[in-house]
């Protein structure tokens, strides 16, 4: 063979390598970026959870629309928790080995979270998780996009003992947030020089409240503080007004109820009552305004915002611009480029921390209107740096306390068996 025609192989084996690349290259850019959205859509949460896939699935919506990220669609697989932290934990697992999504928003309660934790650990993938927490927590694997304890229960306690009174009564679902939750309230009542009339809790989803209402009565505090989560509040306000306790008699500071669990409850069971959180739908802002327009025009003109639906939906945001900075969908980048990132949300400007991979957001304190909507009463003025370990006690004494009602719980993350 001459000279010639083996340059002229060389040059065809060249071209037809290039063509292949090239070829490889376009079907690479053209394959979505698949992304795990894990809620529940049955059960007890499904109340409060539907919502936040709505609210996800519109910012996956609107960045589609523009392009994409890196010039390719997400592609969202969504799977049905059930209210059941098992449940949580075997999809979260076939997310990310079956369906090879590259991150999973999802997870309510604190239950269902720290359940999957140990699985996004293990495969060293990543959790996005939106909703306001107990804290007590850190992992390489997760960004918080809710609030912290000192951007919700801390500020709320010291607001409580400012403008409604110094005596406590405790009321919550029988699970890690709300007992976690109490134990930071009652190491800042102890601090304040307050007092606890009454710590009481009923299973996740269980309607018998009769003896928490009894105790409220015979205790008579200046404020509930009120840890139940989904529609087990239905029942406990219910119970409230029929026994004659009204919001301006006794005023309960909710930290799981907001405009969407309101359209369940009627308005004179809460009307009067406060919740605090870092976003209500009536913030005015053009961020705001427009992110309620787009959420109506998707959904309904009858639907309504809220903390957890405005967290789930910027944390998309700010997973897109990580994904863009890092210029791949490899999970490893995308969760370093997470830290720092900052995104002018609805509720105003927030960022992620980089040291501990929580957001810096505002806090509110909101009281329930008739409309079913929340009156701003009071904010921080600006983001507050999250801090998960509350100073009350140390690191090593606070995760005794977890691993405490872990084993107590017979190596779950929820009361499942006493009444």
């Amino acid at each position: 063979m001459n000279k010639k025609i083996i340059l002229l192989v060389v040059a065809f084996g060249l071209g037809l390598t290039i063509y292949f690349l090239t070829h490889l290259q376009i079907q690479l850019s053209q394959k979505p970026i698949k992304v795990g959205i894990l809620h529940s859509l049955t059960g007890t949460m499904a109340i409060s959870e539907k919502s936040v896939v709505d609210a996800t699935l519109l910012a996956i919506e609107e960045i589609n629309q523009k392009g994409g990220v890196l010039g390719r669609k997400i592609q969202p697989i969504i799977v049905d928790g059930k209210s059941d932290w098992n449940t949580f934990a075997k999809q979260a697992e076939n997310l990310i080995t079956q369906e090879k999504v590259v991150t999973v928003f999802g997870c309510w309660t604190s239950a269902s979270r720290k359940t999957v934790k140990p699985i996004f650990e293990k495969y060293n993938h990543l959790l996005i998780y939106p909703v306001q927490y107990e804290g007590l927590e850190q992992s390489p694997n997760i960004v918080y996009t809710g609030a912290a304890p000192n951007q919700q229960i801390i500020p709320a306690v010291k607001w409580s003992f400012d403008n409604l009174g110094k005596r406590f009564f405790l009321v919550g679902s029988d699970y890690i947030f709300p007992r976690t939750a109490n134990a930071i309230i009652k190491d800042q009542v102890t601090a304040l020089q307050g007092e606890i009339l009454g710590e009481e809790y009923i299973l996740l989803g269980s309607n018998k409240v009769e003896n928490v209402i009894k105790k409220i009565l015979l205790t008579q505090p200046d404020v509930i503080l009120n840890t139940i989560n989904g529609d087990s509040n239905i029942a406990f306000f219910k119970a409230l007004r029929q026994a004659g306790i009204s919001s301006d008699i006794i005023p309960t500071i909710s930290f799981s109820i907001a405009e969407e669990e309101l359209k369940s409850l009627p308005n004179k069971y809460v009307v009067g009552d406060y919740a605090v959180w870092n976003y209500f739908q009536n913030i005015n802002n053009p961020q705001n305004r427009e992110f309620i327009q787009n959420f109506k025009t998707e959904y309904g003109e009858n639907r309504v915002t809220s903390d957890p639906i405005e967290a789930g939906y910027f944390g998309v945001y700010l997973w897109a611009q990580a994904v863009k900075n890092a210029g791949t969908d490899e999970v490893n980048a995308i969760r370093e480029y997470m830290k720092d990132q900052s995104f002018k949300a609805p509720q105003g400007v927030v960022y992620i921390d980089a040291n501990n991979q929580h957001t810096w957001k505002t806090v509110r304190v909101g009281k329930i209107q008739p409309n079913g909507q929340f009156k701003i009463v009071w904010n921080s003025g600006k983001p507050i740096r999250p801090v998960p370990y509350p100073i009350s006690r140390s690191k090593a004494d606070w995760e005794l306390f977890i691993n405490n009602l872990y084993q107590g719980w017979n190596q779950n993350w929820a009361n499942l068996n006493n009444d």
